[in-house]
This record gives C-alpha cells, structure tokens and sequence, in this order.
C-alpha cells in the first residue's frame, strides 16, 4: 500500500500531482500586505516535494505538463480569438512592437551580464531561456550545440534553464506589482472591458445544453491542428529552423479558429466564454505548473548549490526588460493595466503571470488574456530565434 507514496509509477504520480495543486491553491489563498501569489505556489510545492527526494516518472509529468499547457493555450486562444482582430486593429501593433523592444533588451542584457560577470556566453543562454520560462528556446540552443557535437554544452544550458526558471514565475508576478505601485494603479477604477471590441453575435436557435454538447469537438479539432502546426519547422537561416512548438501551435489555430467559427455561425461566444472553457483553462495551468515543479526540484537544488549566482542574473534577465517596456507603455501608452499583466506574461511566454493577472481580474475580463495572446506568436518566434543567435554568438 504505502509503494504509492514511494513509487514512481503513474498511481504515485497522479498523487503527487494532486497533492501540489491542492496544497497550492490552499497557500494561494494566504494573502501577505494584501499580495497572494496565487496558483504559483503549485509551482513552489511541487518543487518542494520533489526536493524532498520524491522521484516520479519522467515521462509521465512531461505528459502532464505538455497537456496542462495545451489546454491552458487552447482554451485562452478559445476565449480571445472572437475579438483579437479587433483588438489587435486597435493596439495590438504597438505591443507587438513593445513585445520586440523587450526581446532586444533581454539579449542585450544576458550578453552585458556574461561580460561583465566573465561567464560563458552558451551558460548564460541556458540562464536566459529560463529567465524567459520558454522552453522551446533550450530546445532549440540544445539542438544547435549538440549538432556541433558539445554535449556537455547542452547539458549547462539545461543546468542554466533549471535554476532561473521558478524565480522567473515569481519575477514576473513582481514586475506586475511593481509596475502597479510606480504607476499608481487604482485596479477598482481600471477598466475591465474594451468598448471598442464588439463581441456579440446573434445566437443560435439551438438550445444552449445541445449547442454545448456539440462544440466540445472543436476543441480536441483546434488541439490537433495545432500541435501538427507547431511541429513544422520554419526555415531562419540559422543552422536549426525555428517551431511554434506545443503551445503556440495550438494558441494560433484556437485564435483563428475561434474568430472564423464565430463569424460564419458554426458557434457564439456563449461557447468559447462558457464555464467549461474556463474550467479547461484552470486544470491546464494548474497541471502544467505541477507537472514544472515535481520534475524541477532536485535538480534545482543541486545546481543552486554550485551555481549561485546565476540564480541572480536569471532575476536581472527577467525583470529589467520587462520594467522598462511595460511601464512605457503604460505611462506613455496608456495601456490598460489588465492588458498590461496580459502583455508581461505573453512576452515572456509565461502562462503563470497570465493566471495571476486573471486572479486580479474580476470575473468575465478578458483583457489579460487578450494582452497574452496578441503578443505570444511573436514573441514565441523571437524567443527561439534569439536563444539560437546567443550560442552561435558563443561558437
């Protein structure tokens, strides 16, 4: 009986997955100077238990995590799409320009840090990949210096990546905290919708229960294209092509997707706003954290333990950029503050800041979601390509 807790078959894994979102949401609810990190602390449990000595199944929590985003991207992707042409017609070319700004600095900031620091360029990637918390982006800088044939290379980055990682979740959240005490940010007098975005349509003569019913499909339909998508290699010039990768593909495909089905009628946004997206979109997160931090744990420790100091320039990496863009757009721009804590996690590729951001929001805003995903496409894109660049910088 007692091989569940000690085990690390799928029995063992699921109960460890449900122990840290439980305990998770519990200490989410505890609320310091009126500041709660929210769902983040599934993150910080499961890393907890893992550091403790629980090992699980590698290739079950890759499962978990991978699915937890896709649903989470998926069912975002669901609840913005109806409205993000709109949205992006009026504002959405001047995130993504912001959304390049912050790219271009975060290089120009990991590069200044290995210089002045004297650290290798190809450590500081791995740093900045998950001072970024975009996986694809290790993926990519691994596959470039395996392909020279440096294995050890691929192995600090990964080193890099698993200590800037969970800080960078928290960095975020306190970059939205910041930004919301330098700019004076009233969030009961902020706007909680764009008027300008209209989002009805005429709804169906179907009943809602069977209309329901019936669109479900089109969500595992969004999934699967989306993940055939994401898988394309998309040719850079560089020696390793650039993917949208699990979460982007499906992001793109539910947005486009979204908008068509509403305008041609094939559902209404009674759907894609219905409470079981927003469940789907809850269970993603919750999943995909846990999954981060059971699999982050041991491995962070270590690697703290000899690497310390990267631990600090993976919080530089992750703050600066993002103070200095966001509060220009917010003190010059005048960008919604809702949208803002969309934008600093779709620019960072972060789907935690995002869960924050709608913790703050009141229920039914859509606006962080729609900050998020306006700028995520490209921002996955840069990410990658800008991973590659820094270790062909470094060779």
């Amino acid at each position: 009986m007692f091989n569940i807790f000690t085990g690390s078959g799928v029995g063992s894994s699921i109960l460890y997955i449900s122990i840290s979102i439980f305990l998770g949401l519990i200490l989410g609810k505890i609320k310091i100077a009126k500041i709660s990190l929210g769902i983040t602390w599934v993150l910080f449990v499961g890393i907890v238990i893992s550091a403790l000595g629980v090992t699980l199944n590698y290739d079950m929590l890759h499962v978990v995590r991978e699915l937890g985003l896709i649903l989470f991207v998926t069912a975002v992707g669901l609840q913005v799409g109806p409205g993000f042409f709109s949205s992006f017609k009026k504002g959405g070319l001047a995130m993504n320009i912001m959304a390049l700004v912050n790219a271009a600095l975060g290089v120009a900031v990991t590069i200044v840090i290995a210089k002045v620091a004297n650290q290798s360029l190809i450590d500081m990637a791995g740093v900045y990949t998950g001072a970024i918390t975009n996986t694809p982006g290790l993926s990519a800088a691994q596959q470039v210096v395996a392909e020279s044939g440096d294995l050890d290379a691929a192995n600090r980055l990964a080193a890099g990546y698993a200590v800037s990682y969970p800080l960078a979740v928290v960095g975020m959240i306190m970059t939205c905290l910041v930004i919301r005490a330098i700019c004076k940010v009233d969030l009961s007098k902020e706007p909680t919708t764009e008027t300008l975005i209209d989002l009805k349509t005429e709804k169906s003569a179907t009943p809602t229960s069977q209309r329901h019913k019936a669109n479900i499909i089109p969500i595992f339909v969004f999934i699967s294209i989306g993940i055939v998508l994401g898988s394309i290699p998309i040719p850079v010039g560089m020696s390793a092509p650039i993917k949208l990768g699990m979460a982007g593909g499906p992001l793109v495909v539910a947005i486009i997707g979204s908008w068509l089905g509403v305008k041609q009628g094939w559902f209404d946004t009674e759907f894609t706003d219905s409470h079981g997206v927003w469940m789907l979109r809850e269970v993603g997160i919750l999943m995909f954290l846990a999954g981060v931090g059971l699999g982050a744990g041991g491995k962070f420790v270590d690697t703290v333990q000899e690497h310390y100091m990267w631990v600090v320039y993976g919080v530089i990496i992750t703050i600066v950029p993002p103070m200095i863009v966001a509060t220009f757009g917010r003190l010059v721009l005048k960008i919604n503050f809702y949208t803002l804590m969309g934008f600093i996690g779709g620019s960072h590729t972060d789907p935690p800041t995002l869960a924050f951001a709608n913790s703050l929001a009141p229920h039914g805003c859509k606006l962080p979601n729609m900050g998020y995903a306006t700028v995520y496409p490209l921002t996955m894109c840069l990410r990658i390509l800008t991973a590659q660049l820094l270790v062909l910088f470094a060779m």
